[in-house]
């Protein structure tokens, strides 16, 4: 199991270290967690299964990839554990398919994702993207696409690329804004677009490296708000 790298709190690092740092410290993390696959991971705060660390082959079929990408939907506004038990309720009821998310009566698609929150505004999301979707054919979509669907804003859109279609986009949320600041990066004014533009610059450009610094980032975050010491 990974050691625990020293981390000093306000002490600015160049961020290609603190990615290796954070590497060593928690692992591959083996983003993004799909229901049936039974892996797990270790070092992850919270639940701890359906991971894959070390494996970036992922989605491997349709199925997968739209899962990845109704995941990325869900989690606005909302903790993983909450996504997963909607997740499941789609999935136990058939439903977790763009076809019958479309062809559900509106008032059994919110009960089945209630537990994600907003669940009405969430439900009109998933409609939305499901239309999206279906026209594409199989084909990855361009952020400026999906960007275009009503619900998407840039980190859902970047999550959907990077993990649902293997696209080296930058994800960037809440926790990277957290964690840059608690690193010294204070003189950046951390917007989602300046924050993923100073991320993709500083870091080496690669499928795996966006979506275990993405990763990493939120398990160290978790850790540090759990210790008091988030910024």
């Amino acid at each position: 199991m990974p050691g625990h790298a020293p981390f000093l709190p306000g002490r600015r690092i160049p961020l290609a270290a603190l990615a290796e740092r954070l590497y060593a410290a928690y692992g591959p993390q083996g983003w993004w967690p799909l229901l049936e696959h039974r892996d797990c991971n270790p070092t992850l705060t919270g639940r701890r299964t359906g991971y894959h660390p070390g494996d970036y082959s992922f989605p491997r079929n349709e199925a997968q990839r739209f899962e990845i990408c109704c995941g990325a939907i869900l989690t606005q506004n909302t903790a993983w554990p909450n996504v997963e038990r909607a997740l499941q309720a789609l999935a136990d009821r058939g439903l977790l398919a763009p076809h019958e998310i479309l062809a559900v009566d509106e008032d059994r698609l919110q009960r089945t994702i209630r537990s994600s929150g907003y669940f009405r505004t969430k439900a009109r999301k998933l409609r939305a993207f499901c239309e999206f979707y279906l026209g594409l054919s199989g084909r990855p979509p361009s952020r400026e696409q999906l960007l275009q669907v009503w619900g998407i804003g840039p980190e859902t859109a970047d999550s959907i690329l990077l993990y649902a279609y293997a696209q080296t986009e930058m994800v960037v949320d809440a926790y990277t804004l957290r964690v840059l600041r608690h690193h010294g990066y204070r003189r950046l004014q951390l917007s989602y677009a300046v924050a993923k533009s100073y991320c993709e610059r500083n870091l080496p450009r690669s499928l795996a490296g966006y979506q275990e610094f993405h990763a990493l980032v939120v398990e160290h975050a978790k850790r540090l708000r759990a210790s008091g010491l988030a910024a």
